[in-house]
């Protein structure tokens, strides 16, 4: 097994059809461990069910997910958390009537930690995070853009070695953005893992990505560096139309 394989999260030639709808046809991606990526394109384009897929939320109608150079294309999401991959939702989806701490416990907890490592790790995410005054807040009081830093404290609480971070700064203001732009750049060092953004807020794509892949229709459109994606003319009439990407 190569270096590469020993250190990646892959699709290879993935395909998801619901009836005769195809959600995705031969999407290739690597994730890496050590970088941050972006996954983006318009709206409808197969992103979040690339990132199902990715996490065994779906699975693939044909063509292979590969963990580390293994073939994991039929595991669920708990077999995949604990192999190391970890997600956040569009939807925070935390426990409401759980302190945030708790939530993160929860997690920690699942990765096969016992309680007092749970809290230890828990803290340990939300101090580096700047969120330990949070702590003990329930998880339904918190404010919009704290519930999904929260929500990214408790996917990192899994201990993943792939963090799938399904469009984080969705609703978020200028000055939040630019505090979770901080947190995502620092998070691949810290935790030795690679980080997946999809997101729309191209601010956010270009201020914190190495590499960026571009989904279209369900197939893969381009990628290559941040400038080259947005100099891409592809890429350009996927986003604006023919004659404003001309323009």
């Amino acid at each position: 097994m190569n270096q590469l394989a020993e250190n990646s999260l892959e699709t290879r030639n993935v395909h998801v059809a619901f009836g005769g709808i195809h959600a995705l046809s031969g999407v290739d991606i690597t994730i890496k461990t050590g970088m941050v990526q972006g996954l983006i394109g318009p709206n409808g384009a197969g992103k979040t069910t690339l990132v199902n897929v990715l996490s065994g939320f779906q699975k693939p109608t044909r063509g292979n997910v590969v963990l580390n150079g293994k073939d994991v294309s039929g595991d669920g999401p708990q077999k995949l958390a604990r192999a190391g991959v970890g997600r956040s939702f569009q939807a925070a989806r935390l426990f409401q009537d759980m302190s945030v701490e708790q939530n993160l416990m929860t997690a920690a907890i699942g990765t096969g930690l016992n309680k007092a490592d749970a809290i230890i790790r828990s803290r340990e995410i939300l101090d580096w995070m700047g969120l330990g005054h949070h702590g003990a807040v329930l998880g339904g009081a918190l404010s919009y853009g704290d519930e999904r830093r929260i929500s990214i404290a408790r996917a990192l609480a899994l201990h993943p070695k792939f963090l799938l971070l399904d469009e984080p700064a969705s609703g978020m203001n200028a000055e939040e953005s630019q505090n979770l732009m901080s947190i995502i750049r620092a998070i691949p060092a810290h935790f030795n893992c690679g980080v997946l953004l999809i997101e729309h807020n191209m601010e956010v794509i270009m201020g914190v990505c190495e590499h960026v892949y571009v989904v279209d229709g369900g197939r893969s459109l381009a990628n290559g560096t941040p400038q080259e994606v947005q100099d891409n003319p592809d890429v350009r009439r996927a986003y604006l139309g023919e004659e404003d990407a001309a323009a």
